[in-house]
C-alpha cells in the first residue's frame, strides 16, 4: 500500500477509504481482518487540512452570502454554508443531513448566493432537482429569501413542452438556477445533455433506488459538484445510503456488491459496527438535530404518544378472515410471487385496522365500525376545546376524503386535503390557507404527497392515522409542524390497534430506529417480507383479547 501511494496510484477516495478503515481489494481487505498495516495509514498535510475542514465546518472560515440574502441565518446555518461552499470549491459530493425543518432550503440558497457573488463569466447555471410537491415551495422560498436569484422552472406546469424539449440548445446563461422535478429529468433528455455548475437534489432518498429510472438520469448527470439535501439519509436499509453516494462520490462506498459485503461484515463486529461506515462518510455528511439545545436552543418540545385502539366487532372478524386466507394463500409461494402477495396482505390487514369500508370499498366510514375513529374523536374534541390545529396523516389516499368528512363533523367546519392527485399549482395556496386562516381547524394529507417540504407551523397536534413501518418517513411528515418557527409544544399521536399487525410493526420500527441512529449517530432490519411463514403468521396473527377489551 506503501507503494502504491508513494507511487501516485491512490485517488484522492481510495485514500478516505484507507483512512476510514475500509477495503478496496480482497486482499485490503484480508489485511484489514488480520490488523496487518492499517494502523500505518495517515493523512498527509493537504488531506490532514481538507478532512479538518470537512470534519469540523465550524472551523472554516465564514462565507457570507451577503446583502442579497433577506434573512438570518442561525450560526449553525452558516457553518453549513460554509461547509457546501469549501466541499465544492474542491469539487466533492456532500450531503446536508440537518433534521428536518432545521433549514436545509436556506442554506442552499446561501450557498447560491455566495456563488453568484464570486461567479466567473461563462459558469454554467445550477439545477435543482426536487419532487414535484416541492416546487412551490422552493419558488415561495426564493421569492422570500432569494429574489435576486434568476430562476427557471423546467416543468410542464410552468413551461410548454416544446420549449421544454429545446432546453439542450437553448441558452440558460440568464438563469442562475433551473429547478425541475425528478419525472422530468427522466423523461427530458435536454436535462441530462447539458453540463451544471452544481446538482442540488432536494428529498435526495428519492434516487435510493438503483435500478430506477429517475436514479439513472440523476447519475448522469454532468456536474463540476453535487450535494445532496435529506433529513433521512437511511430510509429502509444501507443500501439507500450507497445509492446517494453513489451519486455524490461514486467509489466512495464502493460498487453495490462491494458495499454488501463490507455492510455485513460491519453487522458481524461485537461492537461499534458501524463505526468503519462513520468514519467513511463522516466528511461528507453534516447532520444537526433539533433535539441539540446547543443546535436549536428555542424550539418547544415534541412529545409522542402512542394512541392505542381497540378493534371493532365487525374489524375484529373480517381480520381475523383475512389471517386464514393469508395462511392458506402463502403455502408453497416462494421469490417475488410470495414477496408480493405478503405485502398485498399486510396493505389489506393496515385498511381493516383503519375501518373495514376501507378494505370492503364499500359503504360508509361509520364511527361504530373503527376503534380508531373513537379515538380520533377523543383526540380531537381535546384540540378543538382549545381551538388549535391538527394534522392528520395517512398513507392512503382513498382515506383522505372520510376522515376529512368525519373531522368537519367533530370540529363543526371543513378543513383542507392534500393528495397525490392534489395539483401541483395549488398546493401552496392550500398550505398559505391553512397557515394564515384561523377558521381552517385541520388539515388531512396523504403521507407521501404531503410529508416532505411543507411548513404547516399552525398546526401543534399531528395524529399519524394508520402507521407505516418506515420510521424516517412518520418523523419527516411529523416535521411539518415541529419545525423553525413552531413557538408552541407539539403533541404527536401515533393511532396503533392492540394485537393486531400494527402492535407488532410498532415494535419494529423501534427497532429500525436504532438502526438508523447506529449508522448516523454511532442493527440490521427484519424485512418483513423475508421471514419464514410462521414468522410472518406470528406477525400478523389476532389476539383477540387484547383487540376488543381493555388490557
Amino acid at each position: 500500500m506503501r507503494a502504491q501511494a508513494s507511487g501516485g496510484g491512490l485517488s484522492f477516495l481510495e485514500g478516505m477509504r484507507l483512512l476510514a478503515g475500509a477495503a478496496r481489494t480482497k486482499d485490503d481487505a484480508a489485511a484489514l481482518a488480520a490488523g496487518e498495516g492499517w494502523s500505518r495509514v495517515e493523512a498527509g498535510a493537504w488531506m490532514a487540512r481538507t478532512l479538518e475542514g470537512l470534519r469540523g465546518p465550524a472551523g472554516l472560515v465564514a462565507a457570507d452570502p451577503g446583502a442579497d440574502l433577506r434573512g438570518t441565518l442561525r450560526p449553525y446555518q452558516k457553518v453549513g454554508v460554509a461547509w457546501l461552499a469549501f466541499a465544492s470549491s474542491l469539487r466533492l459530493g456532500v450531503c446536508l443531513a440537518d433534521d428536518m425543518g432545521l433549514g436545509k432550503t436556506i442554506q442552499v440558497l446561501g450557498l447560491l448566493l455566495l456563488h453568484k457573488r464570486r461567479a466567473r463569466g461563462g459558469d454554467p447555471p445550477h439545477l435543482l432537482v426536487a419532487p414535484a410537491s416541492l416546487l412551490a415551495n422552493w419558488q415561495a422560498e426564493i421569492e422570500r429569501f432569494a429574489p435576486s436569484l434568476a430562476t427557471l422552472m423546467a416543468h410542464p406546469s410552468a413551461m410548454p413542452a416544446r420549449e421544454l424539449a429545446e432546453l439542450a440548445g437553448a441558452d440558460v446563461g440568464g438563469s442562475d438556477l433551473v429547478i425541475t422535478t425528478y419525472g422530468t429529468l427522466a423523461r427530458l433528455e435536454a436535462l441530462r445533455s447539458r453540463e451544471w455548475s452544481l446538482v442540488i437534489l432536494d428529498e435526495a432518498q428519492a434516487i435510493k433506488n438503483p435500478g430506477a429510472r429517475q436514479t439513472q438520469a440523476v447519475k448522469a448527470l454532468k456536474a463540476h459538484a453535487r450535494i445532496a439535501l435529506t433529513g433521512t439519509p437511511v430510509e429502509n436499509r444501507l443500501g439507500d445510503l450507497w445509492s446517494i453516494y453513489d451519486f455524490l462520490d461514486p467509489g466512495l462506498l464502493g460498487s453495490a456488491r462491494e458495499f454488501s459485503a463490507f455492510a455485513r461484515q460491519l453487522a458481524d463486529r461485537p461492537d461499534e459496527s458501524y463505526a468503519p461506515l462513520r468514519r467513511l462518510i463522516q466528511p461528507y455528511l453534516l447532520r444537526r438535530l433539533k433535539s441539540d439545545r446547543s443546535i436549536v436552543a428555542d424550539l418547544p418540545d415534541k412529545t409522542e404518544v402512542k394512541a392505542f385502539c381497540l378493534l371493532s366487532g365487525p374489524q375484529a372478524a373480517l381480520y381475523q378472515k383475512t389471517v386464514d386466507e393469508l395462511e392458506r394463500a402463502i403455502a408453497g409461494l416462494t421469490g417475488i410471487e410470495r414477496r408480493g402477495l405478503v405485502l398485498a396482505y399486510l396493505m389489506r390487514f393496515k385498511q381493516i385496522c383503519n375501518h373495514p369500508a376501507h378494505w370492503l370499498g364499500e359503504g360508509a366510514w361509520d364511527e361504530a365500525g373503527s376503534g380508531k375513529l373513537a379515538r380520533l374523536r377523543e383526540i380531537v374534541e381535546a384540540v378543538a376545546a382549545k381551538q388549535e390545529k391538527v394534522l392528520v396523516f395517512t398513507q392512503f389516499r382513498e382515506a383522505t376524503e372520510p376522515l376529512a368528512a368525519f373531522l368537519a363533523g367533530l370540529f363543526g367546519r371543513s378543513g383542507l386535503v392534500l393528495h397525490g392527485s392534489t395539483p401541483v399549482r395549488n398546493r401552496g395556496a392550500l398550505v398559505k390557507r391553512f397557515q394564515e386562516d384561523a377558521a381552517v381547524p385541520f388539515f388531512v394529507l396523504s403521507l407521501k404527497a404531503g410529508g416532505a417540504g411543507l411548513n404547516l407551523t399552525a398546526a401543534s397536534h399531528v395524529v399519524h392515522f394508520d402507521r407505516w413501518w418506515n420510521p424516517a418517513v412518520e418523523d419527516q411528515a411529523t416535521d411539518r409542524a415541529y419545525r423553525i418557527g413552531q413557538h408552541r409544544n407539539v403533541l404527536v399521536h401515533k393511532l396503533v390497534c392492540r394485537g393486531t399487525v400494527e402492535e407488532r410493526i410498532d415494535r419494529l420500527i423501534e427497532d429500525k430506529q436504532k438502526m438508523v441512529r447506529g449508522v448516523l449517530a454511532g442493527g440490521g432490519e427484519t424485512l418483513l417480507t423475508e421471514m419464514s411463514d410462521e414468522e410472518l403468521m406470528a406477525m400478523v396473527a389476532l389476539d383477540l383479547r387484547r383487540a376488543t377489551a381493555e388490557a
